[in-house]
């Protein structure tokens, strides 16, 4: 496996994330409080930054998708594309959302409705509408304009250039030129990619289990404990081990399609024994609202306000930033899967398939949490103020008919969801360690189990110490240098298709 792995890049990110992680071990609350008083500094001097960028980056995906750069194939024009369009959107949707989607559509409206924006009173009807909206605004164009614009550099550095490496360094060899990037500079981008991911991936992997534990407290009537959170852990890094060894085709692909299948039918199964005619309704009220308060969403700093903030201003940075910690990853899986796509098909299929059911699924798990909450069934506003919000999941889900049955559906669901993350996570990963040719070969499977074992590791060890939490704000600030990076590998996919004149030379034939 040593042959296959780059120890240049490897070694120093490890060693990075070891000592951060043993720091944060060591001395979790003084850690949390600092990286929460840098965040919040942050917060309050560049919440405008954070805005923008959302903004910005969303119109260069515009752009490069309806210029003549969205005619560009990632590979050879006359192939046709790896994947089916179902096939393609449902590996897209699966790495985008995740299980992250099944909480923040439960329970973001009621976080916002606590504490509303606009000047709305606390729990009130307008106050609760906003809530959803804005839980779908967090999944939409913004995050998955984040999540995909660095995919057209590193798609174009692979699948038209056939450059060895799938990384950020080489995306970037057009602008820093051959010394820089095969020096201690392109070393540093790739170190800096890797601690990103390997602790944002840590963080996903023990931020989703929750998800699950508390599901299966409510199902066999039992208390949370770390004992269980080890066994869930456990069983799903053997599930997304098995399906990153077994490679995009015969793991990834057959998950992500299987997963949309179960969510639709888990969606129809809702609307049918629960309160339908509400999530419809509501629904539809959901969306007039996002529509109407999309600008007002996107460009609120509550400026005039200093002493009055509300959840949604630090929220919003917090969530861009975060997305932007994810979005060189994003990018490279965007990019492997994607031969024989145009650039356009590549960046309209991400901005709209996982926005489209990110959608569907906040209007129907949050329609089921408003609905109880408005008839005094739950007092959901109030159990979120508790230690840990997730565990209104269960509580909402427990209130519908055969909730057992439900409760089973929402937890395999999650699973394969949280599956399909980490899966895509570790294959991409160690496509980025790999010394092989990677446009030619796959990463060793040898070093797909290593990925996952190191996350599995670092996950557990942060949780059993409490110092999951830091890690969580770190990976919110590792987003700053992701930006720049992210934002140069934009102007990167510009200059190398200019120089090749590739939307002249590298696309379709026009019938």
């Amino acid at each position: 496996m040593k042959n296959s792995m780059d120890l240049k890049i490897t070694i120093p990110s490890f060693l990075i994330v070891g000592a951060v992680s043993l720091i944060f071990a060591l001395y979790t609350d003084e850690s949390t409080n600092k990286l929460n008083a840098i965040f919040d500094y942050i917060v309050e001097q560049f919440r405008w930054g954070y805005i923008w960028y959302g903004a910005l980056i969303t119109i260069a995906a515009i752009y490069f998708s309806f210029s003549k750069y969205g005619q560009v194939v990632l590979g050879d024009p006359n192939e046709k594309p790896r994947f089916t369009l179902f096939e393609y959107s449902s590996i897209l949707v699966a790495m985008g959302l995740g299980a992250t989607i099944m909480r923040t559509g439960m329970i973001q409206w009621s976080e916002v409705a606590s504490d509303p924006p606009f000047g709305l009173e606390p729990g009130s009807a307008d106050a609760v509408l906003a809530g959803n909206s804005y839980s779908m605004f967090l999944w939409s164009f913004q995050t998955f304009a984040i999540f995909v614009m660095a995919a057209p550099a590193m798609g174009y550095i692979l699948h038209v250039r056939k450059k060895p490496k799938m990384r950020i360094s080489e995306a970037c060899r057009c602008i820093f030129g051959d010394s820089f990037t095969d020096g201690l500079g392109g070393k540093v981008l790739d170190s800096l990619f890797l601690v990103s991911i390997l602790s944002g991936a840590a963080v996903t992997l023990g931020l989703g289990t929750p998800i699950i534990t508390y599901n299966l407290a409510e199902l066999f009537q039992i208390e949370v404990s770390f004992l269980l959170t080890v066994v869930i852990t456990l069983i799903w890094v053997t599930g997304f081990t098995i399906s990153a060894y077994v490679g995009i085709d015969k793991g990834i692909k057959r998950l992500s399609t299987l997963n949309m299948y179960l969510a639709c039918s888990f969606a129809i199964f809702i609307i049918i024994i629960g309160p339908g005619m509400f999530i419809l309704n509501y629904f539809t009220d959901s969306i007039r609202y996002l529509f109407s308060h999309y600008i007002d969403f996107s460009f609120y700093t509550n400026s005039l306000t200093t002493n009055n903030t509300t959840h949604i201003e630090s929220h919003t940075v917090f969530w861009f930033a975060y997305n932007a910690t994810w979005a060189m990853l994003h990018g490279v899986f965007a990019a492997m899967i994607s031969k024989g796509r145009t650039i356009k098909e590549m960046i309209l299929t991400y901005l709209f398939a996982p926005t489209l059911l990110s959608w569907a699924a906040t209007g129907l798990l949050g329609g089921v949490g408003v609905q109880r909450f408005i008839k005094g069934d739950l007092a959901v506003l109030d159990l979120i103020q508790g230690q840990e919000p997730v565990a209104a999941v269960p509580a909402i889900l427990a209130t519908l008919p055969m909730s057992q049955v439900i409760i089973v559906v929402f937890i395999v669901i999650a699973a394969i969801f949280m599956v399909t993350t980490l899966d895509s996570t570790t294959y991409t990963i160690a496509t980025y360690m790999s010394e092989r040719d990677m446009s030619k070969n796959t990463p060793s499977r040898h070093l797909r189990i290593f990925v996952s074992l190191i996350i599995t590791a670092l996950a557990l060890t942060l949780l059993s110490v409490g110092g999951l939490a830091p890690l969580e704000v770190l990976s919110g600030l590792m987003g700053i240098p992701i930006i720049i990076i992210q934002i140069l590998t934009v102007y990167a996919a510009k200059k190398m298709m200019d120089q090749d004149h590739a939307w002249l030379t590298n696309v379709r034939k026009k019938k």
